[in-house]
């Protein structure tokens, strides 16, 4: 059986004193039967290392370069990361996709030069609600993972996957559990004609969980865990979903 997986997206948040406090509540509330990871903002990276190093509780990044080193002001290596201890990044979140112009052969590479480092790429795919009306869904999320299996090849395995209905994020919408179930089923179908590892892999569902509703999306059995968005920056609203993928 699949461990699962809880991983809180700050996105664009934090302070130092703000970050003390979610940490230390988070790190307080332990022990959990679920992994448990941060993704923060990159100047956050060393104060979450060292404020974690002790507790059992991963951290990571929400991005990474593609590039190994170079002439590219303002972007973070995936050795750089590597260098502090990063356990994951997200590559190809919806909002990087958006305001970014990220396109699929893009976030492919991003996962490939995360895990040449040794760093866990958990690769985002996800249709927007335009695309969901059109019929699109399917082929939308099967195109975006296809392009990361490409790239990542034989290590396809080893990369964490997190279905994002863009629709959802955000919004205070979610998928019903049917819905993301249907979908996690046809991702690990997907991942199952790519590499004999897929029933060992992780699919986290990212999309307004909470805790009211996150331990039916998490019983659901292709679901292993959730990529958490503004509810993980409340320490109660976190625990509470890590609780419930206890």
């Amino acid at each position: 059986m699949r461990k699962q997986l809880i991983v809180g997206n700050w996105k664009m948040y934090g302070s130092h004193s703000a970050n003390a406090e979610l940490l230390s509540g988070i790190a307080a509330a332990r022990p959990f039967m679920a992994d448990v990871a941060v993704c923060v903002p990159f100047p956050y990276l060393s104060e979450t290392a060292v404020a974690l190093a002790a507790h059992g509780i991963h951290w990571g990044a929400q991005d990474c370069s593609a590039h190994e080193q170079g002439a590219y002001t303002g972007e973070v290596s995936a050795a750089m990361l590597a260098e502090f201890g990063c356990r994951y990044a997200i590559v190809g979140h919806s909002e990087r996709r958006t305001y970014h112009a990220e396109n699929d052969p893009l976030v492919a590479d991003k996962a490939k030069a995360a895990l040449a480092r040794g760093v866990t790429p958990i690769v985002c795919v996800g249709e927007t609600l335009a695309q969901r009306e059109a019929g699109e869904t399917e082929a939308v999320v099967k195109r975006q993972l296809s392009a990361a299996i490409h790239a990542l090849a034989h290590c396809v395995g080893e990369m964490v996957v997190a279905y994002e209905p863009v629709w959802a994020i955000g919004t205070g919408r979610t998928a019903t559990p049917e819905q993301a179930q249907a979908m996690h089923a046809l991702l690990r179908a997907q991942l199952r004609a790519a590499t004999p590892r897929a029933d060992d892999m992780k699919i986290l569902y990212g999309g307004s969980v909470k805790p009211d509703n996150a331990a039916t999306l998490f019983a659901q059995p292709d679901i292993d865990g959730g990529l958490i968005g503004g509810a993980s920056l409340k320490v109660a609203d976190f625990v509470a979903i890590c609780r419930a993928a206890d």
